[in-house]
């Protein structure tokens, strides 16, 4: 008899149901809720037992095997299965099109490390439809999860609310800006930042898909500079709202130009640096990218190989190809998702946009240690004059001292001339070279044989050439009151043999041939295998990640060849 209460209650204890308790796992505080369910779906009973299991320790490490693809992506989705979400003691299902939009975009990066498909996010499995009542365990990622103050129901559509926008909260914005604005604004993604942030853009045009006169704007670099953020967030809205009223000059602007705004290159960085608060922030905090890189060093410097180039009679300065020794270091993925956004449209004018103050040249500007060029080297009153992060007060007279000069470098992209480069037939040649004589910068027409060339008033020589075609010069006069481009086409004839100064040109051109922004999906960050055969091993680079297992080595990573 008294064995039986202590019985009794083990059975009581079998019988109770399942209740939600906090989620313990540190791999996944930063899911979008906060309670969850033992056993999960994988009917792991325990939180000891899931923290031991070479699942959890896959989605923990899965930042280091993919150098950072897909993150943090897989290991919120991976979170969703072995930390379900958990309401009124009721579990729920991630849903399926996220399992299955994520597979497709990420399985590359798992091929190129040689490692199958995770068991645990089978798509069809773990995961449900939106009609059995889903969740989407990446929202937060899309800026899907705002939480809007309640403003006034009287307030005019063409209202701005001067402040500072979170990531959320900047989507937000942007995506009603679009919705007002259907007819000329859209929004998208040129890809993800180093934690999986969408890289958000909005369009402006009447014309969406055609070339025509291409511009944009880049805000947030460094990610403690949120001026140039916000001014485009302003921006957005106000080119809405003004289109809308009918005025003349925002409307001729959007009739006749494609305008890109992309408020925040570096969302993670920006995150740090609003921890630390508007008025506070100092010369580093949220500079760089949550991979500790500085966006503004991490573009290509070209600057040595235009030197080099230059001694060397027919030597292109323009369109110089990246060095293959560039992609040996660190290139973040937001880095190769402008290169990639920059060669699918080409841009005739665009500018990025930095705060904090206007540069002074002052006697301590050089480093400790002669060779430290990056050292930072602080001035004796360096705690004076530079203010990054300003307080909300301050951005309606900072948006009304920069709204003309944004719109003003706008229009400048109507300056100069534009045309089509075509064949006899009225074919469209592409990469066309475009020539300004005594201006050691050429450029080349997009797929549809059209180009676009910044120049002041004046009078020039302007030539067009192509592989294969004749040289076609015209003598071209530029008024000093024109306020739209001239139009300058040219008609090319085709040759059967090429001048060679042109055919060592061409060659010239191809030198290029390691470019990883050929492969490089900047949506699904897919991983990039470097060139080299690898060496036929018994089990994969990757395998000693789980050496601390014994009996439950994750045997489901490996491929079956």
């Amino acid at each position: 008899m008294l064995f039986l209460p202590s019985l009794f209650a083990g059975q009581c204890q079998t019988a109770q149901k399942a209740k939600c308790v906090d989620i313990s796992l540190s791999s996944c505080t930063d899911v979008t809720y906060t309670q969850t369910m033992y056993p999960n779906f994988l009917d792991q009973k325990s939180r000891e037992v899931i923290e031991y299991s070479s699942e959890y320790i896959l989605i923990s490490v899965l930042h280091n095997l993919l150098q950072g693809e897909c993150n943090p992506d897989l290991r919120l989705l991976g979170c969703s299965v072995l930390a379900p979400q958990c309401e009124k003691d009721k579990v729920i299902k991630p849903c399926r099109h996220v399992c299955e939009n994520l597979k497709k975009n990420c399985l590359s990066a798992f091929d190129a490390i040689d490692m199958a498909w995770p068991y645990f996010l089978d798509c069809d499995r773990f995961f449900a439809g939106e009609e059995e009542g889903c969740f989407d365990p990446l929202a937060k990622l899309r800026g899907e999860v705002v939480v809007e103050e309640d403003l006034p129901s009287d307030l005019p559509a063409t209202f701005i609310q001067f402040k500072h926008h979170s990531y959320s909260q900047m989507v937000s914005t942007l995506k009603k800006t679009a919705s007002r604005c259907s007819h000329i604004a859209t929004t998208y993604s040129i890809g993800r930042s180093f934690e999986g942030k969408d890289l958000f853009v909005i369009e402006f045009s009447t014309k969406p898909g055609h070339h025509e006169l291409q511009f944009k704007y880049i805000g947030n670099m460094h990610g403690n500079e949120v001026v140039g953020k916000e001014l485009l967030i302003y921006l957005a809205q106000y080119l809405c709202s003004e289109y809308l009223l009918g005025n003349p000059r925002i409307q001729t602007l959007i009739n006749n130009t494609r305008i890109h705004l992309l408020p925040s290159l570096n969302p993670d960085g920006y995150e740090l640096a609003a921890e630390e608060g508007a008025g506070y922030n100092g010369w580093v905090i949220g500079r760089h990218t949550a991979q500790n890189l500085d966006l503004n060093r991490n573009f290509p410097d070209l600057t040595s190989e235009a030197y080099r180039r230059a001694g060397i009679r027919g030597a292109r300065l323009d369109h110089i190809p990246i060095p293959q020794s560039y992609w040996w270091g660190k290139v973040a993925p937001e880095t190769k998702a402008v290169m990639k956004w920059m060669r699918s449209i080409p841009f005739v004018l665009s500018a990025s946009l930095h705060g904090g103050e206007l540069v002074v040249t002052y006697p301590y500007d050089y480093s400790r240690h002669p060779m430290e060029e990056k050292e930072f080297s602080p001035t004796p009153d360096e705690k004076v004059g530079c203010e990054k992060f300003p307080l909300e007060e301050e951005l309606f007279t900072i948006w009304h001292e920069n709204r003309d000069a944004l719109l003003n470098y706008m229009e400048m992209v109507h300056r100069g001339i534009k045309g089509i480069v075509s064949d006899k037939f009225g074919n469209p040649i592409k990469n066309a070279r475009i020539s300004v004589r005594g201006i050691q910068h050429d450029i080349t027409t997009a797929a549809d044989g059209d180009y676009w060339r910044l120049l002041p008033p004046g009078t020039y020589v302007v030539t067009a050439q192509a592989m294969g075609y004749t040289k076609v010069m015209k003598r071209v006069t530029l008024p000093i009151k024109m306020k739209r481009a001239g139009r300058v086409d040219f008609v090319l004839r085709p040759v059967e043999i090429w001048p060679n100064k042109l055919l060592r040109r061409s060659m010239d051109d191809m030198n290029d041939q390691y470019d990883p922004l050929e492969l490089f999906d900047p949506h699904a960050q897919h991983a990039q295998a470097r060139g080299g055969s690898q060496q036929v091993r018994e089990k994969p680079w990757w395998w000693s990640y789980f050496s601390s297992l014994d009996l439950h080595k994750p045997l489901w990573l490996l491929k079956q060849h």
